[in-house]
């Protein structure tokens, strides 16, 4: 419904935020580290937003990037990942960070975060894997390539941490045709891929 809210930040508290929109306040959920940088109190801010209807509940949430909102929408898709959980995730791990966890099958990095034990994390990277899988055969059907891309194992991983996050493989590989693919790792392929991505 709320693509993002815009206006001037009332209130900081230590799980919620207030914006003041033309006179109505807007009470915004967010991880920690987001609120504890968003901004000073009077200032103009602008969050990304997931709007959640439930019989008994109404909430907000709110991210400062869109690869934070991309992770938070992924995780409520796995089972048994609610959305106060997902929000403990935002606050212990960078999307690039969680993507690089998801595609190597690192359990350990996702167990160290509040809450997620071993069984969990293992089902959040089948989950996500399986996901992935699914767009992969999408995009190959759809037959989007690009040919100054030359794929190795770095980017093709890289590629796959990205599509973990929600692109398209075909802005994937657009984003990366401005990039000296050949001298990065699959971390800086992410990291840089996403800043890339955002200006698509």
């Amino acid at each position: 419904m709320f693509a993002y809210i815009k206006g001037s930040l009332e209130m900081k508290s230590k799980n919620f935020i207030v914006i003041d929109v033309g006179g109505l306040g807007y009470k915004i959920f967010m991880s920690e580290p987001a609120i504890n940088t968003i901004g000073n109190i009077g200032e103009i801010i602008k969050v990304h937003t997931y709007y959640r209807v439930r019989e008994d509940d109404v909430s907000i949430f709110g991210f400062k990037t869109q690869e934070e909102l991309r992770m938070f929408e992924l995780l409520l898709s796995v089972s048994g990942v609610g959305a106060k959980s997902a929000l403990v995730m935002l606050s212990c791990i960078e999307p690039s960070d969680f993507a690089i966890a998801v595609i190597s099958n690192n359990v350990k990095v996702l167990t160290q975060i509040p809450g997620i034990g071993t069984k969990s994390a293992q089902r959040i990277i089948l989950e996500l894997k399986d996901k992935l899988k699914a767009e992969q055969t999408e995009s190959e059907q759809d037959q989007s390539k690009v040919k100054n891309i030359k794929t190795n194992e770095n980017i093709n991983e890289a590629i796959s941490g990205l599509m973990v996050l929600g692109y398209t493989k075909k802005d994937i590989e657009k984003a990366f045709e401005h990039l000296d693919v050949d001298n990065l790792s699959v971390e800086d392929l992410i990291k840089k891929g996403l800043i890339l991505l955002a200006k698509i």
